[in-house]
């Protein structure tokens, strides 16, 4: 509650900042706060942080919307006084007590809904709705019935969020008519309490009955979204890791699903029965081997639907599956699968680690106690960010980092050695006299080790980006050839490592990488559309684009993308992950050593 206060209070101030520095705040805010005050229910922070960020952000888009809004609203508070004014009088005959008030549409939303159904502001008709207030859940469905017997409701735009509340403890029935000028006008009913949530979520109930201990009646299930994340945050020691899951988190749409005795839960897009398990309860997760949906054995990479009634079957002999990690949607899911992997098997990925480590080392041709001898294996781990060796072989043994990659940084710490402890060779000597630098730099923001004028080509196996673990190949006549580590196309032959050669990214290259994504989705029109205008919105470049459908309805989309680096790259994936019917993404690694 204070970090946001606080955000809300430097968006207000950040008017005297240089314009780069307006649009990082900006950017963050959209990212991290704004959907944090979603998740929270405080809607009056949410919105105003997105606008004060969407100013920032997109100027020239901000003050033309403000200006065409400006214009539109004397006919627009015409509309919404005519119909304050009738449904006053019909709420009044039936004995509803209610306050009526119109509600402007923020400039964010507008800006977002134009960008999504591709139209015109003149296209827009609910910039503006009418929230009728009432005393009492019985009233808000009277309130509605009014509404109805007025004016005619549009299909499919009624949405009934008392009877299933959003995650954010959201209340309050929507629906859309053809208003007294023929013009849709979007209505929403709810309680006086109701509303006092809406507008300050979570805060309405950080408060205590009068001489209780405990708190007010149902306040720990509305915090329960934020007990997830305390658990995140103990169980995630990586905090680039635990940040990455909360951003999937807030900004993933929801499908709401039911247990058998009729309880809501509400899970992200996409989400599997094991989503469903894991929520109720992480052992249930942990000893899950079936699920019926709506009375139907189904497997359990099935994609859930809002209504679906998720029933669990359980065994005391189960055990989760690496394979779970590829079909669950939900991030807390996946932490949970991980950490079973890490604590329950831990002494066994210890053992599965350390013989990977040494059956590797003998494919080098090394012997492993010479290799790892002294403070090599250390200085390993440390430049890993792990902490301890016995972290080390647990993170290769539960597949965490790969062999591959520890045995580079390895042989490389033991060569360097090497060489220092070696009898100087006198031409040796003689070149190091010569003033040289001990990295050159060679093309695509890449520093090769060692003499200058290599010429450098980024794998087209791997597409590479800044912010991945790399290691130079020297191929035949053609200079060095740059692979991810952990590309499954580098040799690991003991010949053949002799042709690797350190390189890292320059910290200072701004270059842009082509990346190659791999999208598989349902076939609907206009599912090409949505994943261009998620390009669009961050204005990257697609250089090829290749699309293939399937008699079962389902459709891959193959993007070619220019991008600056892998944090970049994650952030364009979340987002297409969250593009309707979208059901995987990942980056595409393609076959033949480059």
């Amino acid at each position: 509650m204070i970090k946001l206060a606080d955000r809300l209070h430097n968006m207000r101030t950040l008017k005297p900042m240089a314009p780069e520095k307006q649009k990082k705040i900006a950017r963050e805010t959209l990212e991290i706060f704004a959907p944090l005050a979603h998740r929270l229910g405080i809607s009056n922070i949410k919105w105003e942080l997105e606008d004060l960020a969407f100013r920032y952000m997109e100027p020239e888009s901000y003050y033309e919307l403000v200006d065409q809004v400006r214009q539109k609203r004397q006919e627009r508070e015409a509309i919404i006084a005519e119909a304050m004014e009738v449904l006053k009088e019909k709420l009044q005959e039936v004995g509803i007590h209610a306050d009526i008030d119109g509600r402007p549409k923020h400039f964010y939303s507008i800006f977002k809904k134009m960008q999504k159904d591709h139209k015109e502001l003149s296209e827009i008709y609910d910039l503006s709705a009418v929230r009728i207030l009432v005393d009492s859940v019985k009233d808000c469905y009277g309130a509605l019935g009014i509404v109805h017997m007025l004016w005619k409701p549009i299909p499919n735009r009624f949405k009934d969020f008392i009877a299933v509340p959003k995650s954010n403890m959201y209340q309050s029935l929507h629906t859309t008519v053809i208003g007294t000028q023929g013009q849709p006008l979007e209505i929403q009913i709810r309680t006086f309490e109701m509303h006092r949530v809406a507008e300050v979520g979570i805060a309405a109930h950080w408060k205590y009955k009068e001489g209780a201990r405990g708190p007010v009646k149902g306040f720990d299930q509305k915090l329960s979204w934020m007990r997830q994340l305390l658990e995140w945050h103990q169980d995630l020691r990586d905090p680039h890791e635990f940040v990455e899951s909360v951003k999937l988190d807030v900004f993933t749409d929801e499908v709401f699903v039911f247990t058998p005795k009729g309880d809501v839960l509400d899970l992200p897009s996409g989400s599997v029965p094991l989503d469903f398990a894991y929520r109720v309860h992480t052992d249930v997760g942990h000893r899950c081997v079936g699920a019926r949906v709506n009375g139907r054995m189904v497997p359990l990479e099935t994609k859930l639907s809002n209504g679906d009634i998720v029933e669990v079957i359980t065994s005391k002999q189960g055990t989760p599956s690496r394979d779970w990690l590829n079909i669950v949607a939900s991030p807390e899911t996946r932490n949970k699968i991980r950490n079973w992997f890490k604590k329950e098997k831990r002494d066994e990925n210890i053992i599965k680690g350390r013989e990977a480590l040494e059956k590797d080392s003998k494919r080098f041709g090394y012997e492993w106690k010479e290799l790892s001898k002294g403070n090599r294996l250390e200085d390993v781990f440390r430049r890993m960010n792990i902490s301890s060796e016995e972290d080390l072989y647990a993170s290769i043994g539960y597949g965490g980092i790969t062999v591959h990659a520890v045995m580079v940084k390895l042989i490389e710490q033991y060569k360097k050695e090497q060489k220092l402890t070696a009898p100087p060779d006198i031409n040796q000597v003689l070149a190091e006299l010569k003033p040289k630098r001990s990295k050159s730099k060679g093309s695509h923001g890449i520093l090769v080790k060692g003499e200058g004028g290599l010429m450098v080509r980024l794998a087209r196996c791997c597409n590479p980006v800044p912010g991945d673990v790399i290691v130079g190949y020297i191929t035949r006549g053609r200079g060095v050839s740059v692979h991810r580590a952990d590309c499954p196309n580098i040799s690991a032959e003991p010949d053949e490592y002799e042709r690797m050669i350190e390189v890292e990214w320059d910290s200072g290259t701004d270059d842009l990488y082509k990346v190659t994504i791999e999208i598989t989705a349902l076939d609907r029109p206009g599912m090409l559309t949505d994943i261009m205008m998620v390009l669009s919105e961050h204005k990257i470049n697609a250089s090829t684009v290749n699309a293939k459908t399937y008699k079962d309805k389902r459709a891959t989309i193959s993007l070619c993308i220019d991008t600056r680096n892998t944090n970049q790259l994650e952030n364009i994936m979340a987002k297409m992950k969250r593009v309707r019917d979208v059901f995987q993404v990942h980056r595409a690694t393609s076959s033949g050593l480059n």
